[in-house]
This record gives structure tokens, C-alpha cells and sequence, in this order.
């Protein structure tokens, strides 16, 4: 995905928007706390849909393993 990278120098190597120290995790926690794409739009002000949506189908394809991990929620 040419809008996320992982560089072991970045935030210890965790996926991140490309250009910048946000992380698809950082991403996806704000959405599960009902933060809507406008919202992390409007608090981090250098990123664009086009990268928010990335996040997401990054997590997408990582999840999309045959291996499941258990959760606690």
C-alpha cells in the first residue's frame, strides 16, 4: 500500500500514514470510540480520506489471515 509504510525508525516499526508518526492503530482506536472520519480528519488536520480509508484496509488484509486471535474485550 503505497500510503502506509512500516520503517522500524518510525514508531518502533508499527504501520503508519506514510509522512507521518500516525498509526493505523491510532486510526482504528478513534473510530472504535465513535470518532467519525471527519472528526480524526479535523484533529489531524495533515491527513486526508484517501489515508484514513488506507488505515482501514490495511487492518482489512492483516486480519484477513486463517489464523484468529482471541481478544478480550
Amino acid at each position: 500500500m503505497e500510503l502506509i509504510e512500516i520503517n522500524p525508525r518510525i514508531m518502533m516499526g508499527k504501520p503508519t500514514i506514510k509522512g507521518t508518526r500516525i498509526t493505523v492503530e491510532q486510526i482504528l482506536e478513534e473510530l472504535a470510540v465513535s470518532d467519525s472520519i471527519e472528526e480524526i480528519l479535523e484533529a489531524h488536520p495533515q491527513l486526508n480520506k484517501d489515508q484514513v480509508h488506507a488505515a482501514l484496509s490495511f487492518a482489512a488484509q492483516a486480519i484477513r489471515g486463517d489464523e484468529i486471535y482471541p481478544v478480550a474485550i
